[in-house]
């Protein structure tokens, strides 16, 4: 299993039930597309897996499949914030013909204590054959 790039981010087993609430288990499902065994079919998929990173603490992988139109040069993420649930709340295309999708989600976490959560909708980009993040509106 691919490590976290820092190590205070939890890392589920294969066999653990995966952050993005999919069902699946982590190996399974977005631990796979992290690992880089695989690439996301749809952009749900790939939104799934992206939430996932930030949980595990995988910026390099939020890096690889982001929009090379709209990628940072770095990124830095916040241990002490801990993703708790992802909720889809509706994806536009995004399906394997497509070659633009849209996924609307609330991600909740828990930062010093407090809870909260951050509502988006996402645009995602397929290049060269594999999605991509492109944008948000948040």
């Amino acid at each position: 299993m691919l490590p976290a790039d820092d190590a205070e981010f939890p890392t589920p087993a294969a066999e653990d039930r995966c952050p993005c609430l999919s069902g699946l288990p982590f190996g399974e499902c977005c631990g796979r597309l992290i690992d880089g065994e695989a690439h996301a079919p749809t952009a749900e998929q790939l939104m799934r897996s992206r939430y996932t990173a930030f949980v595990i603490g995988a910026a390099s992988y939020l890096l690889e499949t982001w929009h090379p139109t709209t990628r940072p040069a770095a990124l830095e993420l916040d241990p002490s914030i801990r993703w708790l649930r992802l909720e889809i709340e509706r994806a536009e295309h995004g399906g394997p013909f497509d070659r633009e999708g849209l996924v609307e989600f609330t991600a909740h976490y828990r930062h010093h204590g407090e809870r909260g959560s951050q509502h988006e909708t996402s645009r995602f980009a397929r290049l060269d054959g594999r999605w991509t993040y492109l944008d948000s509106v948040v």
